[in-house]
């Protein structure tokens, strides 16, 4: 009894040794490779929306505002500081910052503290 016992094992262990590194793979799969996939589709989505005047980040830490774009050669000019412009390739941008939008800001209103004020 206990041959066959030996025998069972034997091939459920060789079931277990085939299907585990593929459930490996398949977990690699979607916790490394597909993630960075997603990471790379939207950081070409942001460098083709690219448009002169966006704020931008370089991949150096360096802030600017592009001043313009060459499609053809693929490179940017960013300005740094007023007067100084750098020539970049276009993957050298990291991160693009929106337009700051004042229509959701209420500036206060000096007028209603002072009706709130006793005489």
């Amino acid at each position: 009894m206990i041959p066959i016992l030996a025998a069972e094992t034997q091939q459920g262990g060789s079931l277990l040794g085939l299907l585990l590194p593929l459930v490996m793979i398949g977990g690699l799969y979607f916790i490394l490779i597909r993630p960075q996939r997603t990471r790379q589709k939207a950081q070409q989505a942001m460098l083709s929306h690219l448009e002169v005047g966006d704020d931008v980040m370089l991949s150096g830490g360096m802030f600017g505002t592009v001043t313009e774009i060459d499609d053809v050669e693929g490179w940017v000019r960013v300005e740094v500081a007023p007067g100084t412009e750098v020539r970049v390739l276009r993957g050298a941008i990291a991160q693009r910052f929106p337009e700051e939008e004042d229509e959701g800001y209420d500036e206060p209103d000096d007028s209603d503290e002072e009706a709130d004020r006793p005489s």
